[in-house]
């Protein structure tokens, strides 16, 4: 299977070092188009796996799926640059663009006789490292190119499966949310530098722990007020460190700025 992928940036080049490392791709599979080659350079250089070109066209000659990962206001015309290799039945244009909805992407392939099926997919940039909340949402697709396009995304992290609706609300609590949880990683570790713990180590300990912590949620399936308890005993330093930062309006601030992410 041929994977053509248009755009080598944060998004395009986490998606082509994640499909690479997944190890279930052979060399020249993995297309990556990009106007430059300076970050096409870089993906050589991390897996020579990724066959690099600066030609769109060139980069989904014969591809089963296309990723198009450029930004919003060069979507455009890079779908209708390249929307003639959609052109045979079975073809699958997979969107990371934000704010592109179905129908406008559906509006720049019209014209094309055999209408290929269409992904939204929004990842994060732990994709790169297999970590990603992905979301996935699907136009005129068949159960098994969604469970294909699932499939190949599940190799990056966690998938899901969401109406097109659902995909603003994912991206600002998987992709904006990267940025969140990296603040409270920062905001604790400054905490740690203060009370004596080395910069380096103080991080160290807050992203392990944070790990830790996701990791608990997603193997139990329990709520996080369950494992809160397990380590907040009656009188003890948890729910004090707790009830000091509710007391300075952690969660409202957490939800607040969810809510402007979201423009609500």
């Amino acid at each position: 299977m041929k994977i053509g992928i248009i755009g080598a940036g944060n998004m395009g080049g986490a998606i082509a070092c994640g499909l690479a490392a997944s190890g279930k791709y052979k060399s020249g599979e993995i297309v990556c188009s990009n106007p430059t080659t300076a970050k096409l350079d870089k993906l050589k250089q991390q897996y020579d796996i990724i066959a690099t070109t600066t030609n769109n066209i060139e980069a989904v000659k014969g591809a089963d799926m296309v990723v198009v990962a450029v930004k919003p206001w060069l979507a455009e015309g890079v779908v209708k640059e390249i929307k003639q290799a959609f052109d045979t039945p079975g073809k699958m244009l997979v969107s990371v663009v934000a704010d592109v909805p179905f129908a406008t992407l559906r509006e720049w392939v019209a014209d094309v006789e055999n209408q290929p099926a269409i992904f939204r997919v929004i990842p994060n940039t732990a994709i790169s490292v297999g970590e990603s909340m992905t979301f996935v949402a699907e136009d005129g697709a068949t159960e098994e190119q969604t469970a294909l396009v699932m499939k190949i995304f599940s190799l990056m992290g966690e998938a899901m499966l969401v109406n097109e609706r659902v995909l603003e609300v994912g991206m600002v609590l998987a992709s904006c949310g990267i940025a969140f949880a990296l603040r409270y990683v920062r905001a604790a570790a400054e905490g740690g530098v203060e009370l004596g713990i080395p910069a380096a180590q103080a991080t160290q300990i807050v992203a392990a722990t944070l790990k830790g912590a996701a990791e608990l949620l997603l193997r139990n399936g329990s709520h996080p007020e369950q494992e809160i308890d397990k380590v907040t005993t009656a009188g003890g330093i948890t729910i004090k460190g707790l009830n000091e930062m509710e007391h300075a309006g952690f969660t409202s601030a957490v939800i607040r700025g969810l809510k402007a992410s979201a423009g609500k």
